[in-house]
């Protein structure tokens, strides 16, 4: 039986993807311990792209997933974020989980200038990880000075 699909405040384990017209990079982690390791690129098309997706969130049971949106320099959109958009409207249509959107300007630079062997994966590692510190502070704090 399906679980239920928890809450963005109560979701724990993440799978997050560097989307590319060619190849899309995926990385797990989760909210415990803030971080993230790359798992493996993609680079089948159609069918296949979504059957070794379908294969990747069984496997990992994630809560909620997480896609990188490219952006200009400036923050503008451009056509490679409105595919990533897509992407991750057909990831909700398809498996049903929450996705959230979190910018990824130079997430592959820094894989590589990291030396990743798997720039894509390493890149989607960058893109949870950063989701993660994001989550992490905006959640509310708890009031010690009430106890």
């Amino acid at each position: 039986m399906p679980r239920a699909a928890p809450t963005a405040a109560g979701a724990q384990s993440f799978l997050a993807f560097d989307y590319g017209g060619r190849r899309v990079g995926v990385a797990a982690g989760n909210a415990l311990t803030g971080t993230a390791q790359p798992l493996a690129s993609i680079a089948a098309q159609g069918d296949a792209r979504w059957a070794a997706l379908g294969r990747l969130i069984a496997e990992w049971q994630p809560d909620a997933l997480v896609i990188g949106l490219p952006l200009h320099p400036d923050g503008a959109e451009h056509d490679n974020t409105r595919r990533a958009r897509a992407f991750g409207r057909r990831l909700r249509g398809r498996f049903g989980l929450p996705v959230h959107e979190v910018d990824e300007r130079y997430t592959s630079v820094e894989a590589r200038a990291a030396g990743a062997a798997d720039v894509d994966a390493a890149a989607a590692a960058l893109i949870l990880e950063q989701f993660l510190r994001m989550r992490r502070t905006a959640a509310p704090q708890p009031d010690h000075a009430a106890a």
